[in-house]
């Protein structure tokens, strides 16, 4: 089994950068792809971006060119650097864990959320 934990959020102006973190316990996370999402009031739960085990990576395209994923394995841990913020980046920034199973079916981990707010 595994755990997710997230830090980094907070508030930000209009055209900061934040550094979100997720670190991974047990032995899942070299295996998985990590997976960001965000979700504002009233909205359904989007991906912002992922890096599967592989090292391959894509994001939204809204968050192109603005935000970075990347993964330390060493420290199981994955990163999103969100640069010029913008107002409508305000969400509940959650990580996500996918890895398949010895079973062959795919195992989801989430973490509990964390908020980044944009606003002058």
């Amino acid at each position: 089994q595994g755990q997710l934990v997230e830090s980094g959020g907070g508030l930000v102006q209009p055209g900061g950068s934040l550094r979100l973190s997720c670190k991974a316990s047990g032995n899942i996370f070299s295996r998985s792809s990590m997976l960001w999402y965000r979700q504002a009031p009233g909205n359904q739960r989007e991906l912002v971006a992922r890096v599967f085990s592989s090292g391959y990576i894509n994001y939204a395209d809204s968050v192109k060119g603005r935000f970075t994923i990347s993964r330390d394995n060493a420290k199981n841990t994955v990163y999103l650097q969100m640069n010029n913020l913008k107002p409508e980046d305000t969400a509940v920034y959650y990580c996500n864990a996918k890895i398949v199973n010895p079973g062959g079916l795919l195992d989801d981990y989430w973490g509990q959320g964390t908020q980044v707010t944009v606003s002058s």
